[in-house]
Order: C-alpha cells, then structure tokens, then sequence
C-alpha cells in the first residue's frame, strides 16, 4: 500500500473507525484521514465512527462531525479501520465494517490479526498516526491534518520518550512542524495538562498502589464506587500506568479501573524488556511490547497477582 488514495478513486462512501475508547492516536489518526477526505475528495461521502473523544482532543479540525451511534441501515463502499487491532475492538462500527464492499486495517499494534481484506501493519512504527502520514501525499497536508497526524504521534511516543519513537518519527514531526502548527501547545494543553479530578484520582491510585517482585513491579487499582465518589470518568484515568511505570526501579506497572461489577480494564506498561503485549494477550487483550492492555474478570487483587506471575515469568 504506497498511498491511501488508490483506494478513494473507485468509492463512492467510506467509513472511517478507530477502536473503542479512543486515545490521542486513535482520534488523531482518524481525523487525519477523515480531514483529507473531506478536503480532497468532496465527491466522496464519508463518516467517522468512534465513541465520544476526551475534551481534550475537540480542538482536532472536524471533530465535531465525529458520529457516535451507528445508524443500522448504512453501507460503505469502503472502510478504513486505523489503530485497531481486531474487529471486534471497532464496537458498533463493526457491523459496518462486516458490510462494506472492501475494508482496508491501518495500524502498528504487534498483536494485529490482519483482518481486513488490505492490512498495512507495521509494528514498528511509533504510532498509526505515523503510519497515516506516510500514506497521505506529502504535498497535501494541510495544517489541520498536520494538527491530527502531531497530536496521534505525540501521544503514543510519550512526547518523544517512548522506546518505539525512532529517526522516522522526529524526521515526520520535524515536517509537520514546518506546516505552521502550535507544537508547543498541543503537547502543553493535550499531555501535560490535567483537570483537578484527575489530579485526585491519579494521586488516590499512587496511594493505593503496590510494590512486587522486590520492587520490578508496581500496580494499583481504582473501583467503581471510588470513581463515583472522585466524579471521573475511564477517560480520567489517561497517565495513570505511565506514572506508576516511571517509579524508580520499576520494570512494569500494571492498572486496573472498574468497568461493571467485577470487571476490570487492565493497562501495562513496561520500561526495557518485559514484553506486556505477550502478557495482554494471554489474557485476551493486546498492543505494543511496551504498552498493552486486556479487560478481566474477578477480584482486583487476584487479576493482579496473575499478572505479576506473568510479569516475574519474563524478568
């Protein structure tokens, strides 16, 4: 696949989805296609699906035609899924994704089954935002798809710390740079920035949280009633495992949030060596060596213990 746009000459519709509870790549990358469409491609009717993004990606061009709901009669000649590992992860817009005349899967996370009829995975990348760009023409990148592609970037490299962040990468933030784009205050007002809620919340959870494995892995878990009782929202829980990861001495951290009566969204995060998308597959889920995730059932104390099992297996 050399340019997204072999495939936009012979449709007619295209959808556009990214995977549920979207983060700064998953919507930075989506709007980053959506914005080309719908710039260079007027003929074409196309819709992005994805559940409702954190404020803090609103600025993002077009964000406000993102759709929520996915209408039950609608059929796409074409459908892009980006950053998303498996169908199943697209949520409602996998039934449009089951119907459309040709499905095309853009992504980077090493756990992807290549599912859809044309896949352009590459693990290696930092990000899918990466990955978009390289599949957009250079010369039509405006300064609002640059805005997308930087935000994406930015927030799966960690602001450039992360080890999946290579030469390609600041070579390709370098040149979305030269578009005019506010750099500084999207990585200030995106990244950096926290609500007081989620101040709270993320100092309840360093509280809460515990040592293993004399002190290579720290986890920590935040309940339902706790989340009632601080009023936040899984959206608020954005850098908590990367602050429980930066703990010195720590190889792997592990996080837990409530999502119904005992069930948990599990996120890992590893500095050097653990492999945790080995370690989220294993329990159902998947992504990166450095930064994964799974859903789980039961107690959070004995989720977490057969993590660290895990974790102490590849120490």
């Amino acid at each position: 696949m050399k340019r997204i746009d072999e495939y936009l000459g012979q449709v007619k519709s295209v959808a556009i989805a990214g995977h549920i509870r979207p983060d700064g790549d998953c919507t930075g990358s989506c709007l980053a296609t959506y914005n080309y469409i719908k710039t260079y491609y007027k003929e074409i009717r196309v819709d992005l699906y994805l559940e409702p993004i954190p404020n803090i990606f609103k600025f993002l061009a077009r964000s406000d035609e993102i759709r929520s709901e996915v209408p039950k009669d609608a059929a796409y000649d074409l459908f892009i899924a980006q950053d998303c590992g498996d169908a199943a992860r697209l949520g409602d817009a996998g039934r449009l994704f089951e119907t459309a005349g040709k499905t095309i899967c853009i992504d980077h996370h090493i756990s992807n089954q290549s599912f859809a009829d044309v896949n352009h995975i590459f693990p290696e990348a930092s990000s899918t935002s990466e990955l978009i760009y390289g599949l957009l023409a250079p010369e039509r990148v405006t300064e609002e798809i640059a805005e997308c592609i930087y935000t994406g970037i930015v927030h799966d490299t960690g602001v450039f710390q992360y080890s999946c962040t290579s030469q390609r990468t600041m070579q390709i933030a370098g040149e979305l740079m030269q578009r005019g784009i506010p750099y500084t205050r999207i990585i200030e007002e995106t990244f950096y920035t926290k609500t007081y809620p989620q101040n709270r919340i993320l100092g309840l959870a360093l509280l809460k949280s515990k040592l293993h494995l004399d002190g290579q892995c720290i986890s920590s878990f935040i309940t339902a009633a706790e989340m009632r009782e601080y009023d936040v929202l899984p959206k608020h829980f954005e850098g908590v495992v990367s602050q429980l990861r930066v703990t010195k001495g720590v190889e792997a951290a592990v996080f837990l949030y409530e999502t119904a009566e005992n069930s948990w969204k599990v996120s890992l995060r590893s500095k050097e060596y653990v492999d945790v998308a080995a370690i989220a597959v294993a329990f159902g889920g998947g992504g990166h060596m450095r930064a994964a995730g799974c859903t789980a059932e039961g107690e959070p104390e004995e989720i977490i213990g057969r993590i660290v099992a895990e974790v102490s297996s590849r120490l």
